[in-house]
Parts: C-alpha cells; structure tokens; sequence
C-alpha cells in the first residue's frame, strides 16, 4: 500500500477496528516512515489515531501544528463532538466519541495535514 499523501482525502484513512487491523495498519505507517492515522469503530461512536513516533526520530514535531491541532481539539471537546478524555499531543492524538464514520474519516484526515484542514474541520464545531 502507498503512502498516505499530505493533505489526506479522509476516504483515504484507513479503519483500523480489531486489533489485527491496528496493528497492521501501525506497522505499515512505521515500515514507511509515516505518521500513524487511523479511526476505530467503538460500537456507535469512533475513534480517531494519530502517532507521529511511527515517522521515526527525525520528524519535526512544530509546536505551531500541535498548538493549532490541540486548540481544535478542546473546541470539539467543548462543542461534544468528542468526549472529554481527548488526548491532544503533542506525539499522538486519540479522540473518542465521534458521531460518525465520515466526521471521524474527516477530523482523522485533518490531523493527517497542516493546521488549516483541522481548524476548517473544526469549524462546524458549536
């Protein structure tokens, strides 16, 4: 499989339910030296992943990025797009509670990118 491309069509995040698919799907972001992303059917709600340590150690990490990408994510905490426990950087993100597979594909993809696809995501967010 490709590398994911920068930004990321949210059609193009893979669903990694089950422990077989996460486990692939985090092994294939590592064996190409990319940032892990993925969502996670959690019965009626998903879950969205990201890790940057599958890029390897010579990933910049800017703190412009995940200063954008922490901000949109307590808006979409505050908004209750996703629950509270969020976890919001800066090395990886999981955001539970998400109403849907497209919204998840959505949010999963802006993380994926720069910040502006995320704050354009999380605009929508009350």
């Amino acid at each position: 499989m490709e590398p994911l491309p920068t930004p990321c069509p949210a059609h193009l995040v893979p669903d990694a339910t089950g422990v077989g698919s996460f486990n692939a799907a985090y092994q294939q972001a590592q064996s190409q030296q990319a940032v892990f992303i993925a969502i996670e059917s959690q019965g009626p709600r998903w879950t969205v992943k990201a890790d940057t340590l599958t890029a390897g150690p010579g990933h910049p990490v800017d703190d412009a990025v995940n200063d954008a990408a922490r901000d949109a994510v307590m808006r979409l905490v505050a908004a209750g797009e996703v629950r509270s426990d969020a976890y919001a950087g800066p090395v990886y993100y999981v955001l539970h509670g998400v109403n849907d597979e497209d919204r998840a594909r959505e949010l999963a993809a802006a993380l994926y990118g720069n910040p502006e696809p995320l704050i354009q995501a999380t605009s929508s967010a009350h």
